[in-house]
């Protein structure tokens, strides 16, 4: 089976956190998070779910660049854009098409856009 990057992209501009989520309705964030906790669950007992986890924002990234030959950290993302992921999940799943059903479902629970892409698998020997 392929594994599968599904992403959850968030607005650069606006750079949404947990926290800054308890701004919004508290009817629709428990929806919300009911929808995605129902998402996870079904994923966790078809077998499809691996492991999923949410990012904090650009701003918070450090960069490590060691192509001069010395080692340089930056406090910055390694590029700006006009969003970026904030979210994901890393599933197994037979072919692309069972992927993007699980996307569509991460899609309809989150109310916003969902990448799936597969993961680089090692060529035949």
């Amino acid at each position: 089976m392929t594994q599968y990057f599904l992403t959850v992209p968030h607005d650069s501009a606006t750079e949404p956190t947990m926290e800054s989520m308890q701004e919004f309705d508290p009817a629709e964030l428990a929806a919300v998070f009911a929808a995605v906790d129902e998402f996870n669950t079904a994923l966790k007992d078809s077998g499809a779910f691996l492991f999923a986890g949410g990012l904090n924002p650009p701003s918070t990234a450090k960069t490590i660049d060691v192509s001069s030959g010395e080692t340089r950290v930056l406090d910055e993302p390694f590029v700006e854009a006009e969003s970026y992921v904030g979210g994901f999940w890393v599933i197994e799943a037979t072919d692309e098409a069972a992927a993007v059903e699980w996307a569509t479902r991460a899609s309809h629970a989150l109310q916003c856009r969902i990448e799936v892409r597969a993961l680089q698998e090692e060529p035949d020997a």
